[in-house]
């Protein structure tokens, strides 16, 4: 990494949806642009994905292409590849309280009537718990169907709303 022109600016990019569709691939257009600019200022790069899932979007060692790097919504942080700091939202909640919370889902998703269902429906993450109805393990075209259901049926917004009465 060479330093920029204005080092002191910095850009940060959120990874789905704005460099990337969700859980897609960099097209070589924007990572060329990304590139370019890392010239005239400092690029970082954020995301609620862990690294793996980062580098399977925008290519494996991206925390060393970029000064700054903050996965798992920023309670990840690297600085020139090198880990910097992290949170966890175990050590925030405590375990007693993130097994209510897994639980709860679990049991919750087992009685939603959905076209289909695959794996991974809660994922653990740093800073917090990743839940999917469908599954995190579900193909694009499953995903833009289940979105499509979702939008009709109310499913996640459902479910929030039963969270907040569980919880809140």
């Amino acid at each position: 990494m060479s330093t920029p022109e204005k080092p002191r600016t910095i850009a940060l990019f959120d990874v789905d949806g704005t460099l990337t569709i969700p859980r897609g691939e960099v097209t070589s257009d924007m990572f060329d642009f990304m590139k370019k600019l890392s010239t005239k200022i400092t690029v970082g790069i954020v995301g609620g994905s862990d690294l793996p899932k980062q580098e399977e979007q925008l290519g494996e060692g991206i925390a060393k292409v970029f000064p700054w790097n903050f996965s798992q919504n920023g309670l990840v942080a690297y600085k020139n590849g090198e880990l910097l700091e992290i949170q966890t939202i175990s050590k925030y909640l405590g375990e007693d309280n993130v097994k209510r919370i897994v639980n709860w889902v679990m049991k919750y998703l087992s009685e939603v009537d959905i076209p289909v269902k695959r794996g991974t429906f809660i994922e653990f993450r740093s800073g917090m718990l990743n839940i999917s109805p469908i599954g995190r393990n579900c193909s694009r075209p499953e995903r833009n169907d289940y979105e499509k259901f979702d939008l009709e049926h109310n499913i996640r917004k459902n479910m929030v709303a039963a969270m907040k009465e569980e919880f809140a």
